[in-house]
């Protein structure tokens, strides 16, 4: 499985330095991030960089081999992550995860996540995929609960990661959102790019990268003017479900980062939770199916709704 992440320079990031941009894009530190460009790991336009000081400009190429990580910084396994496990077998794992747990670490959190919990409890995935988030294919934000697959072999990754990019995983997620959507079904096809506002967000823009999301109005509630809806992502972008239901104007309750956060419904986090998978298992052929109901916190917020 490759290793390399490449890059064009979004106009967000235009004159930034070439050492902020590898740490966005890999989600390492600085630090990490100098230490990768001097090791010869990170290319613009073709040719090695010769530091991490030098500033790029909109629609630049950058190419970052993750496998110059340093390898003291590379996850280290840690029993005392709880790790929900909802399935195993020889090849897949399947986990529900907390509210507040980072799948994986990155710039800001060096331990404590969910990879770290796997390692101690599944070691042999330590050479599975990309050597700072091993037998991660997909994932979730810190802020959202639910249904995770994790590959437990190298097999296992290669082909989970190749059913993500051909739609073959439905991936299901419940959201609550301000107001009322203009159609009861619906698909919302717009790129997604970084914010050329705040290149630590996501938004739709024009040069982005192609995603897809349908969805479905469950309920409707009067007190506040909420939705409950169902989302079934075609593509899996950075933020995807917030950054489009934001886009039409109802963005998730309680999401700080897209407009969500709002009274009288501050929950402290999105209202989103992913309850549902399905996949055929990439070697015995079984239909894979998994639902995992709402946390307490989001359940207790639901109950307290008028229709």
């Amino acid at each position: 499985m490759s290793s390399i992440i490449e890059e064009e320079i979004p106009e967000s990031l235009d004159g930034e330095r070439l050492d902020r941009i590898v740490s966005l894009l890999t989600e390492v530190s600085r630090s990490e991030a100098a230490t990768m460009i001097a090791s010869g790991g990170v290319t613009v336009d073709g040719t090695a960089a010769p530091s991490g000081k030098v500033r790029l400009k909109t629609g630049q190429s950058v190419t970052v081999d993750l496998a110059t990580l340093p390898v003291e910084q590379l996850p280290r396994p840690d029993a005392s992550i709880a790790v929900d496990v909802v399935y195993e077998d020889d090849d897949v794992i399947v986990v529900s995860k907390t509210a507040g747990l980072v799948v994986h670490p990155g710039a800001g959190h060096t331990g404590g996540t969910l990879v770290n919990g796997l390692l101690a409890r599944y070691p042999e995935i330590v050479d599975v995929g990309e050597a700072h988030r091993p037998g991660i294919v997909h994932r979730l934000d810190i802020g959202t609960t639910g249904l995770l697959i994790v590959a437990r072999t190298r097999r296992a990754h290669e082909a989970l990661v190749a059913m993500l990019a051909t739609h073959a995983v439905t991936r299901r997620y419940t959201a609550l959102v301000w107001g009322r959507l203009a159609a009861s079904v619906g698909t919302i096809d717009a790129a997604i790019g970084r914010d050329p506002r705040d290149p630590l967000r996501m938004a739709v823009v024009a040069s982005g990268k192609p995603a897809r999301t349908n969805y479905r109005v469950e309920r409707t509630f009067s007190d506040p003017d909420v939705s409950l809806v169902t989302c079934e992502l075609e593509t899996g972008r950075t933020h995807q479900i917030r950054v489009h239901l934001q886009a039409t104007g109802h963005p998730v309750v309680g999401d700080s980062s897209y407009g969500g956060a709002r009274a009288p419904l501050a929950i402290g986090r999105p209202f989103l939770h992913a309850g549902g998978l399905e996949f055929e298992h990439p070697f015995t052929g079984e239909q894979m199916t998994f639902v995992a109901p709402l946390p307490a916190d989001l359940s207790t917020i639901l109950h307290r709704l008028e229709p």
